[in-house]
């Protein structure tokens, strides 16, 4: 009883640690009507520019002043 217990436990430890990797995706509209898809939050950086992972995984950077907002993307 005590080892079908454990597997029990350990099964559901495994799944919500899976569930719990996810990332969120971000949608970031462009002031000249582009929709460029993030994976993971885009980071503000002081020299003005913000930064992003690509649908590819290849970071990118994008001027503030050319994004018109960000919205998180439901899951």
């Amino acid at each position: 009883m005590k080892k079908k217990m454990i597997a029990c436990f350990s099964t559901l430890l495994v799944i919500t640690a899976i569930s719990g990797c996810t990332r969120t995706s971000y949608a970031i509209h462009t002031n000249d009507g582009r929709t460029i898809i993030s994976d993971g939050k885009p980071k503000e950086a002081e020299s003005g520019l913000l930064g992003y992972t690509d649908a590819d995984g290849v970071k990118q950077q994008i001027n503030k002043t050319d994004v018109k907002n960000v919205v998180e993307l439901p899951k």
